[in-house]
């Protein structure tokens, strides 16, 4: 069985990615409070998550580019960097134009932690990946949970959201500090002329802001430099697909639940509100103890197992008549869902090889898909038949799913090997 061993540059990691979900999960209930301000409808204050998804295609194009430029460590500083300046030009500007704007540049810098974050990791634990990109989920969806009571408080207190969100700027700040103290760093990057395969110079558990933090991973070019022209296989395609579908999944729940809610389970709008965090409840968990499974089990049929616990949970959710048992429902889908991103980004990651820069590059492509796309496909047939019958949408979306994980098992599977046996192409990153 592999073994993940969790030392100070994994911990490093797992706080980045935590700092981006701070955002992205607390931005949420901020929607409808800029939607107060501005004066506008839901419809126009949805905008936002389209600024979202052009700056997830923002950022996939610029990783792998600045990765070979600066080194993978570099460019997930660059990206808390660029996180940390565009909130705090979002607590500055007032108009919609400008809101929408600073989101997308703090989605396009995100995406360069996201996939920054999982690169390293893979490259890092290999045969572990699977289960250390899931616990990195895991801190990022904690700090879900914690932003929108910290959110709340602050507007409860009669301080509005921008105080909440200023607290994202510290905590880059804080934690850029501590790996500076920690010395969780590199001393120097491998020689730009070292040959490929040969080892890097310096101290491999250790990385901070100034220098680069992956075992293979240099502060100059990365393994992708070599090969610009290295072609991604059939198999991290069909990843790529999975990995739109599931989080199109993700992004409608987030966005459309909360009126489920209201309109099937009589949940007030305040309840109703408070009650979508029972799916990043439900996420955490399936993220800390998802981790271990990820250790025991290969990836795709762990993840067409999530996508049986997602569509139970799903299932409850939209049958129930009273509040308490559609979030429980929710819990169990947030069970499932948990391990759609962590187990498909593994496998995508996995079988690019020296490609994984550029990879981790176009995966960002698949969660601008996701947002740009879902949200406003589920909007247009809830006005038709309301958002209770346009959620029949999601099984059909997790259907999907479970056909392309289904798939990719088969692509994995080398020529010949019989369905039992282990796929290497998913245990050995």
């Amino acid at each position: 069985m592999p073994r993940l061993t969790r030392d100070r540059l994994t911990w490093l990691t797992y706080a980045q990615l935590g700092l981006w979900g701070f955002f992205l999960y607390g931005f949420g209930p901020v929607v409808p409070l800029l939607r107060d301000e501005q004066g506008t409808s839901a419809a126009v204050a949805g905008l936002h998550s389209t600024g979202i998804a052009v700056g997830a295609l923002a950022g996939g194009a610029l990783f792998a580019p600045l990765a070979r430029r600066l080194g993978r460590g570099r460019a997930i500083w660059a990206g808390l960097a660029g996180v940390a300046a565009g909130v705090a030009a979002l607590g500055g500007v007032r108009a919609l134009p400008a809101t929408i704007t600073a989101v997308a540049v703090i989605a396009t810098f995100g995406m360069l932690v996201i996939s920054g974050v999982s690169v390293v990791l893979t490259d890092r634990h290999g045969t572990g990946a699977p289960a250390a990109l899931t616990e990195a989920n895991a801190v990022c969806a904690g700090a879900g949970i914690l932003a929108p009571l910290v959110i709340g408080a602050s507007v409860d207190a009669g301080w509005g959201w921008r105080p909440a969100m200023a607290v994202e700027v510290g905590l880059i700040a804080l934690v850029a500090l501590a790996a500076v103290i920690l010395r969780v760093r590199l001393p120097r990057p491998a020689p730009a002329a070292a040959a490929p395969g040969d080892p890097p110079t310096g101290d491999l558990a250790d990385a901070g802001p100034t220098a680069d933090v992956g075992p293979t991973a240099d502060a100059g070019p990365t393994a992708d430099a070599g090969r610009p022209d290295r072609r991604l296989p059939p198999a991290y395609w069909i990843a790529w697909a999975l990995m739109a579908v599931t989080g199109s999944i993700e992004v409608c729940l987030s966005l459309w639940t909360a009126d489920v809610l209201r309109s099937h389970a009589g949940m007030t709008a305040g309840a109703a509100s408070a009650a979508v965090a029972a799916i990043v409840c439900g996420m955490f968990v399936g993220r800390l103890v998802g981790g271990r499974f990820a250790l025991r089990y290969r990836p795709v049929p762990l993840l067409l197992a999530a996508l049986g616990v997602s569509l139970a949970g799903f299932a409850l959710f939209w049958i129930a008549p009273v509040g308490w048992l559609a979030v429980t429902g929710l819990v169990v889908l947030g069970l499932g869902n948990a391990l759609h991103y962590p187990l498909a980004i593994s496998i995508a990651l996995a079988v690019a090889g020296p490609a994984a820069d550029r990879a981790a590059g176009w995966a960002s492509y698949s969660m601008g898909v996701g947002f740009g796309i879902a949200p406003v496909a589920l909007g247009w047939v809830a006005d038709g038949v309301g958002p209770h019958l346009a959620f029949l949408l999601l099984p059909g979306f997790i259907a999907a799913a479970a056909v392309l994980a289904a798939r990719l098992g088969r692509a994995l599977r080398p020529t010949g090997e019989p369905a039992s046996t282990p796929t290497p192409a998913t245990t050995n990153a």
